[in-house]
This record gives structure tokens, sequence and C-alpha cells, in this order.
């Protein structure tokens, strides 16, 4: 078997519900991973259980004080679920339990979302939403009709956000599933709503690299020869700014992305229908929440358009260094041709003098030869035989000359 088979095959069970019947108050928390009080919460909360159902790496089941209790640790959060059932004498939004709410207090900075889900039966459920202290509430009949769940998305003063679901037809397997949508629908909501202070906080910084790219290229259009290098180095620079500026920002943008296609999925898997006049929850959400996922995707897309425009005035200052170089070259290669010109000029002058000079001491030595056999007593005259042999001489010296720059160009 690969090492591997067993620990990807359970990634099909990583994500359990938690399945109960009955009216109950489900507490449910998000707190953000800092690499430094996830594990010692998680080591306090199975300190804490009375007996642990399930465990693993990633996850786990619990029972505290009796209650069913599930512990996720995902990518950058840890989630926190508690079951606790609810009896006539429990207030409808109890305050959360001990010893729950002693281990939490310490950690309520890293609390990224806390909400409480009050579980009705249709029998018990009151008929009007404000007696539960909800105002201008949000509700949907879920499930096929099976269940009804309303909010006004107010966090109260615990900085709880409270959620009513009455239950008219939904068995503990179901109830468990609905419950855990409604639970990651807020989750991911406020995860995803992380990256809007990161868009807000580069707004001002993208806005002044825009007028930085724009004042280079205006310089880029007007700028002479001599100003190029210090046009790319002010490009590099801008380009080095908006590197960090992404750096910092694009995970987040990419996390929210991920987050709030969740959120879109699990609203459409509430399989919602109205009640009465009222908006529905999904409705509600999306209208609030796309403007924020929005947002960041353009806010995402500013990044690209700005990245591409360094990239392109980039290419811009690169091509017009490459026509400086090109003319340069065609310049030099000028120069390079008149020197060849001039040295052809001055060799064929030299061949010619040095023709003429070969041909004078050769003239010179055919004349004292001539001479030199005269006084020997040749019966023909030294100045006959120089007129007639002189000639001939140079015009052979000339064809030789001619032959010998014909081989020299082939």
């Amino acid at each position: 078997m690969h090492p591997l088979r067993e620990s990807l095959h359970d990634e099909l069970h990583a994500r359990p519900s938690i399945y109960f019947d009955g009216p109950a108050h489900v507490y449910h928390f998000a707190l953000l991973d800092d690499g430094v009080c996830i594990d010692p919460i998680i080591a306090q909360l199975e300190g804490l259980a009375d007996r642990h159902s399930h465990g693993a790496s990633r996850h786990g089941l619990l029972r505290i004080d009796g209650c069913p209790f599930k512990w996720e640790r995902h990518s950058e959060f840890l989630s926190l679920t508690w079951v606790v059932p609810r009896t006539h004498q429990t207030p409808l939004w109890a305050e959360l339990p001990e010893p729950l709410r002693g281990l939490l207090q310490t950690h309520q900075a890293s609390i990224i979302n806390a909400l409480v889900v009050l579980v009705e039966d249709a029998q018990a459920a009151l008929d009007d939403p404000a007696a539960y202290g909800f105002k201008d509430p949000a509700g949907s009949h879920v499930g096929g009709g099976d269940a009804t769940v309303w909010s006004d998305f107010r966090l109260s003063e615990q900085g709880f956000n409270r959620i009513l679901l009455t239950n008219r037809g939904l068995n503990a397997y179901r109830l468990g599933r609905m419950i855990r949508r409604l639970l990651e629908i807020e989750t991911y909501r406020m995860l995803a709503s992380l990256a809007l202070p990161t868009a807000q906080n580069i707004g001002v910084t993208l806005q002044e690299l825009d007028r930085s790219l724009i004042r280079l290229a205006e310089r880029n259009a007007g700028a002479g020869n001599s100003e190029a290098k210090e046009l790319l180095d002010a490009l590099t620079e801008l380009s080095a700014r908006l590197m960090r500026c992404g750096a910092a920002c694009r995970p987040r943008f990419s996390a929210a992305e991920a987050y709030a296609q969740i959120v879109f999925e699990r609203i459409g898997e509430l399989r919602e229908s109205h009640v009465g006049g009222s908006q529905r929850l999904g409705v509600f959400i999306e209208r609030r929440f796309k403007p924020t996922v929005r947002y960041c995707a353009a806010t995402e897309r500013r990044l690209d358009r700005l990245a591409s425009g360094i990239a392109n005035l980039g290419d811009l200052l690169q091509a017009r260094a490459q026509v400086e170089v090109e003319e340069q070259n065609s310049e030099i290669l000028e120069s390079l041709n008149a020197r060849t010109s001039t040295q052809l000029k001055i060799q064929k002058a030299v061949e010619g003098f040095s023709l003429i000079a070969i041909s004078y001491y050769l003239v010179g030595l055919l004349k004292l030869t001539l001479e030199g056999l005269a006084a020997l007593g040749t019966p023909f005259s030294s100045k006959v035989l120089f007129a007639v042999l002189a000639p001939l001489f140079l015009l052979t010296l000339l064809l030789l000359a001619r032959r010998l720059k014909i081989a020299a160009r082939h």
C-alpha cells in the first residue's frame, strides 16, 4: 500500500458533523491560527473532555460536561463547536457555559467568529421572531421546508451573532448537516472579509503607484537618450514597490476568493424559500457580502493591471534602448566602412607605386644587362635591344600584376 493511502482516504471523514435531536444551543467559534496558541488550546480541550469519541491530527470529537464537542484545525484557523441541550428553564440566549467560557476568555483577541444557534422544536417555538430579540430579521424556509431559520445578524453584548432554527421535520443527521452549513456560512464569510481591510489599506498605495507610472510614461514620451538609464532605475524601483505590495496582499485575496466560493455554495445548499414577506437569509447575506468580495477582486485586478502597465513601459524602454544600440552599431559600421574604403584606396596607391618602383628598377636592370652584353661584343646595339625589350618586359609585368589581383579577389 502507498504510505499516503490511508491518510488521503480518511479525508472523506475529515469534517464530521455533530448529529443531535431536540432543542439545543450550538456554540461555534473560529480562532485565527497564529502558530502559537492553537496547540495549547487543543491540549486544554482534550484535558477537559469526559470522553474522546474520535481524534485525529486535524480534528477531534469529544464530550465536555456530557455534551458533544468538536474541534477542527484548518489552514489558518481553529473551529470549535459545542452542542448544549436546552431545557425549558434555560434562557433563550444563554451565555456560554463553563468550562469553555473560561478557556476562551484568555483568547478573545484570536476569535474572528462567535456564533450561537438556538435550535427549537416546531411545537415549542414562538411564532414571532421578535420574541427572540430580533429586529427586522431575515428568514427562510430551508431543507425543502423542513426547517425555518431567522437572524438579524446583529451582535449581542457578548459579541455573538445569533441564529434561530426551528426544526419542523429534520432528523438528527439532516439537522446536524443543516447546522454545519449555517456555521460554515458565517465562519467563511468572516474569514473572507479579512481581505477587506487589506484592500482598503493598499488603495492609497495603488493610487500613488498609478500616478508614478503615469509620470514615468510621460517622461519616457519626451525624454532624450541621456535620460533612459534614469527612467529605467525609476521603473525598477516602482516595480519593486508593487511586488512588495502584491506579495503582502495576494495570499489574502486568494483566500478570500476561496472562502467566498464556499459561502455561496453553502447558501445554495440551504434550498431556501420565502417565509411570508421577509427577506430570505441567503439574499440578505449575498447583497451585503458580495460588494466586499467584488471590491477585493477589483483590487487584485488593479494590481494585475498596474503590473502589466509597468511591464509594458519596461518593454518600451527596452525597445528604445535597443534602437539606440542599433543606431550606434550602424554608426560604427559606417565608420568601419569608411576606414576600410580608405585603406583600400591607400593599398591600391601603394600597389601602384610599388609596381612603378619595381618596373623602374627592373627596367634599369634590363638596361645595365644590355649594356653589359654590348660591351662583350653583341652585334646588336644596346639601345635597339632596350627599345624592343623594354615594352615587352613592361607588358609582361602588367599582365602578371593583373593576374595576381584577380587571384587575390577569388
